[in-house]
């Protein structure tokens, strides 16, 4: 089992995340990988983008790390082409610039289409460096939000069976939803658009940069608490990893402060259970165009 502090793991067998994940080279070409997506990790009509967005960076890490030793994600953008389903997919990588202290490295995630033909769902620009490096020099104005302790807040896996089934992927992990914010799932949103929660893996897996990324996209969209249902998938996620994690709980808070012309943004923070701010977010994402009430079509 990986512990905290290490750099991305190198067994692809040690947990359903990191099965989910796991990219293999293929052949001698190092920089093409094959993945298999699991079904359930997918929301609405695709598969999470933090866990797409992961296996990239993952894919990444082993492109970059192997000359520069530069394995960690620092910044990682990725841009969602079209929704990416359960199966088989191929990510192409390359390398932009190797630096003295950071490597930026490109990718992009490919899946056969329904005539066969190779569809580009996904595509990544990401710089990585060496979190061990890092000074521990921290000077900020930014708290850790509160919320009560996971045994007093709700699991998520006790949703609504429509919202259940239509995002499976909220069964893979342990998340605690800070009650304050979830009155979407008994019809009474609070018309704030902000969702907060315990983020721990079931199987023991602790926080690394990986699940970092995938945090930055795990809750529910906060336009569930704006009173607005459906499938919202991202068009747009920058991830800022900011140090490597302790073990534990991770705290997530997702907020939104303009819905407009059917798009919202979503400002996400990470903090890990010694209260340090490990990754920062922000993606944009589009509301359905057919709205309906919660949950009879979620």
């Amino acid at each position: 089992m990986q512990q905290a502090g290490e750099t991305l793991s190198q067994d692809p067998l040690c947990s359903d995340f990191d099965r989910a994940t796991a990219v293999t080279p293929r052949g001698d070409d190092e920089s093409v990988f094959d993945a298999v997506l699991p079904d359930g990790w997918r929301v609405g009509a695709g598969i999470n983008g933090g866990l797409l967005s992961a296996l990239v960076a993952r894919a990444l890490s082993k492109e970059l790390g192997s000359g520069s030793g530069h394995r960690d994600p620092f910044a990682l953008t990725a841009y969602f082409l079209s929704a990416c389903h359960p199966g088989p997919v191929t990510v192409r990588t390359g390398s932009v610039r190797s630096g003295r202290h950071l490597s930026t490295g490109a990718a992009r995630l490919m899946q056969s289409g329904k005539d066969g033909t190779e569809v580009e769902r996904l595509r990544v620009l990401a710089s990585y460096g060496d979190l061990g490096a890092l000074t521990d020099e921290v000077l900020t104005t930014a708290a850790p939000p509160r919320m009560p302790d996971p045994d007093d807040c709700l699991p998520a896996d006790h949703a609504p069976p429509a919202f259940l089934e239509r995002a499976p992927f909220i069964r893979q992990m342990d998340l605690r939803l800070d009650p304050s914010t979830v009155g979407w799932a008994f019809g009474q949103p609070s018309g704030v658009g902000a969702l907060r929660g315990w983020l721990r893996m079931p199987d023991g897996r602790q926080p690394d940069p990986l699940l970092l990324i995938f945090a930055a996209d795990c809750l529910p969209p906060t336009a569930f608490e704006l009173g607005i249902f459906g499938w919202m998938p991202t068009v747009e996620l920058t991830v800022h990893v900011r140090a490597r994690p302790s073990g534990g709980w991770l705290r997530v808070s997702h907020t939104t402060r303009n819905f407009a012309g059917g798009f919202f943004e979503e400002d996400a923070e990470v903090w890990d259970e010694s209260g340090r701010l490990v990754a920062q977010s922000r993606q944009l994402a589009r509301a359905p165009e057919r709205r309906h009430a919660f949950p009879a079509h979620v």
